[in-house]
């Protein structure tokens, strides 16, 4: 075989390689990718029973409280057009919070309750952790 062909061979090899690993890596993580959703979203066009997606939105107020089992919150995530009740089992992060921005991982259940696998509290670009909070800053230290 001439070299020209080698290179041709190996060249249509590595092509075939690189395709085939890019398949299974897209199927193996067809089950993990979760879409982002918010509860307008869920309200005009409802996500199936069980089926994986993130949740994003707000924690309304007055929504949070702990389910007779003493593991377990329930509350609500709502953006400007709708709500979606949210049961998730495990420890809260420190800056979960009625008025702040949260994350679940999950799927709903046949009642139309998010149940939520995991928890993500989100802030804004203003956040001051709260040991800073009450200390008046000088002056930019970059100066």
């Amino acid at each position: 075989m001439k070299a020209k062909h080698q290179r041709l061979t190996l060249a249509i090899i590595a092509i075939v390689a690189v395709t085939a690993a890019g398949f299974l890596a897209l199927y193996g993580l067809r089950d993990n990718a979760a879409l982002f959703r918010t509860p307008g979203e869920i309200a005009a066009e409802p996500v199936p029973v069980g089926q994986a997606f993130r949740l994003g939105g707000m924690v309304a107020q007055g929504s949070i409280e702990e389910l007779p089992d003493g593991v377990s919150i329930r509350f609500l995530v709502q953006d400007a057009e709708a709500q979606v009740p949210v049961i998730y089992a495990g420890i809260t992060p420190d800056l979960f919070a009625e008025n702040s921005g949260v994350v679940a991982e999950g799927s709903l259940n046949a009642d139309g309750v998010f149940m939520a696998d995991h928890i993500l509290a989100k802030h804004d670009e203003n956040y001051m952790p709260p040991e800073l909070a009450d200390v008046e800053l000088v002056g930019d230290p970059r100066q």
